[in-house]
């Protein structure tokens, strides 16, 4: 993994110094090597940032090709590269380098933009085409490598993290209207004015001043009723033999390749599988948090010991993420909704100080196989219409009983009037959205009079799905799966593959690779019934039987448990309370232009009287207005 950057704009417009200060910005993303390359005309320029895990020695970026008439930078990996580079050797492509990133180059001259078809991995790039005076981009099917642009006096910068575009000269400034939004958000935008997003599964066109964006992939899930039709014993072998392929290509690398693990069926299937291609015992790091109900060390454990691996468990407090949460956001250019980033940011530091530069992770899993509660939630409103009103509450009950970490970020009540919309356009309500709009519904009253006539006929939600095709993408399929459709849409992009995934890692230069969004089994998984995801009342069905053989006997059995820190609120002697208390009473807030201080305060006054359900359904909203104080801050915005 890497970062990159470039610019395009009219002849003698593009230096190379800007280019040189947005890879400077981006070292942490890629220590080893920054170069930079302008074309003659000063038209277009490459910046690269390298993490050297392939080819240690010759993989320095840009890379060209034989005549040097077209120039790639590329942040990710492609898996199954051998192969791919083989075929086009014996077709008379010549590679100078054994990376997998020259791989592109000779594709894309052999298949156009159509190489794309032949690409699997995660992946962003900038693809220079010199004869056609073509820009060629492209991020990954899922966004789990980002690209960023903006244009700024005529010239169009492009860059892995935002605060590269800011570096080449890009003006930091809020988009007012994205922070009204909320969370719930198209993953083509940003928090930045004029700062947009080259959406997953898109790749991008520019030459004589136009700009094109094209979809190449989507995941397709059937119609209700229409799923594949096999017996669950060839589901099982299907995915079993999908995932393993996945998890022994993500084992390629020049250097060792570690896991992360936690309690969990996700990545305890990922470090049991790769245990079993391993020549070595593998690396396993665990968060260790100081709250009863958010440990999972036992369980990890009793996994690495099952799976012969090393266990590292890394401690962690609530006071350590107080101490971090500044360093973190800095990283991830987002706002968190739990402390959870900063137990990342925390755990990849730790990895990087014990030389580890490659981790396989779970993450992606709930996304594919309906792991969170709420799926199971939308599951039973699909199934009240059979059962009689007082099961449907006991069922309802049971499920947030047994969820009670969930309660106020991935589970909240139904009947908010923010729904209503949205539950007008889809017919039903997808659970994951109702803690969003509580949470809407609790930023309301801590806004400015000014900012609340500015939203005061806006439906973020129905905003977002006009984004989306929601005719030939969601609507008639199961709700379950409706529901995947539109998370894997909006919450995974912008959330969990960023602020959980890539941009924690890659802030101390550690590359994740997740095997769960390999598109082949995102594929495979995507055509089955319903019930091989959640059976009964048991998630992700499937996975559970096609990797019972190397995970323990309580993963096998455990309810997901999602991975999450304790909230804030909950520990009020801490220092991230505190930090809450300290900054939301400060002129930060005002300084955001969005809040009306008075009302932040008579929230936090109120704090200490609510009981501690209260409290974990009021902490998202203060994580996120903590964040805006301290992104506001840090990039002097």
């Amino acid at each position: 993994m890497c970062g990159i950057v470039g610019a395009l704009g009219s002849p003698g417009s593009v230096d190379s110094g800007s280019l040189s200060a947005a890879v400077r910005s981006l070292t942490h993303r890629g220590p080893d090597n920054q170069s930079v390359w302008v074309s003659q005309n000063h038209q277009m320029g490459l910046g690269h940032s390298r993490l050297s895990i392939l080819d240690l020695g010759g993989g320095d970026q840009p890379i060209a090709n034989e005549d040097e008439t077209i120039r790639v930078v590329v942040n990710g990996e492609f898996y199954d590269f051998e192969r791919i580079r083989s075929d086009l050797e014996a077709r008379g492509h010549v590679f100078r380098t054994h990376s997998d990133s020259e791989l592109l180059i000779h594709l894309y001259e052999e298949y156009g933009v159509h190489c794309l078809e032949h690409l699997r991995g995660e992946f962003a790039f900038l693809l220079w085409d010199e004869p056609h005076r073509r820009l060629f981009a492209a991020r990954d099917r899922f966004g789990i490598k980002p690209l960023y642009f903006s244009t700024h006096q005529g010239t169009t910068y492009f860059a892995s993290e935002v605060k590269g575009l800011f570096a080449a000269g890009v003006p930091a400034a809020w988009d007012r209207d994205a922070l009204l939004a909320g969370n719930i958000a198209p993953p083509n935008g940003s928090l930045y004015a004029g700062v947009r997003q080259v959406p997953p599964a898109h790749y991008l066109l520019a030459s004589g001043g136009h700009m094109d964006f094209h979809p190449y992939w989507d995941v397709h899930f059937p119609m209700a009723g229409q799923e594949h039709d096999a017996e669950t014993t060839e589901h099982v072998e299907e995915l079993r033999e999908t995932l393993y392929s996945a998890v022994k290509l993500r084992l390629r690398a020049d250097v060792p390749v570690a896991c992360y693990l936690s309690g969990g069926l996700d990545s305890c299937a990922i470090l049991g599988i790769a245990s079993t291609y391993a020549s070595k015992p593998l690396r396993a790091y665990t968060l260790a948090f100081d709250h009863a109900d958010y440990d999972e060390r036992k369980t990890a454990e009793a996994q690495a010991k099952l799976s012969g691996a090393e266990f590292f468990p890394i401690d962690i407090r609530s006071d350590d993420m107080a101490d971090h949460f500044g360093d973190a956001l800095f990283h991830a250019e987002r706002p968190f909704v739990n402390a959870h980033c900063v137990a990342k940011y925390l755990l990849s530091r730790a990895v990087r100080d014990d030389e580890t530069r490659v981790v396989l992770t779970g993450e992606g899993s709930d996304e594919v196989f309906a792991g969170y509660a709420h799926f199971r939630k939308d599951l039973m409103g699909h199934l009240a219409r059979s059962l009689s009103p007082d099961d449907s509450r006991g069922t309802l009950g049971d499920l947030e009983a047994s969820n009670r970490v969930s309660q106020g970020l991935l589970l909240g009540d139904s009947g908010d009037p923010h729904m209503e919309g949205i539950s007008a356009r889809l017919g039903y309500s997808p659970a994951f959205m109702e803690p969003f709009a509580q949470s809407r519904t609790a930023n309301l009253n801590l806004l400015s009079e000014e900012s609340l006539q500015a939203i005061q006929n806006q439906d973020p939600f129905c905003q977002f799905l006009d984004h989306l095709n929601v005719s030939g993408k969601v609507a008639g399929r199961h709700p379950v799966n409706q529901s995947l459709y539109l998370w894997g849409r909006s919450l995974l992009p912008n959330y969990i593959i960023s602020n959980l995934g890539d941009r924690m890692e890659m802030a101390h230069s550690v590359e994740g690779r997740v095997p769960f969004l390999d598109h082949k089994v995102v594929e495979c998984a995507a055509k089955m019934p319903v019930e091989m995801k959640i059976n009964g009342m048991t998630e992700k069905y499937v996975l559970r039987e096609a990797t019972r053989s190397v995970v323990t006997e309580e993963v096998y059995r455990r309810q997901k448990h999602p991975f999450l820190a304790p909230p804030s609120t909950l520990q009020t002697d801490g220092r991230l309370y505190t930090l809450v208390q300290d900054t939301l009473r400060g002129p930060g807030v005002d300084a955001i232009g969005i809040y009306d201080r008075k009302k932040v305060i008579a929230m936090l006054d109120a704090l200490p009287d609510m009981d501690d359900a209260s409290r974990t359904r009021f902490d998202p909203a203060l994580m996120t207005m903590l964040s805006y104080c301290l992104l506001q801050d840090r990039f002097s915005l």
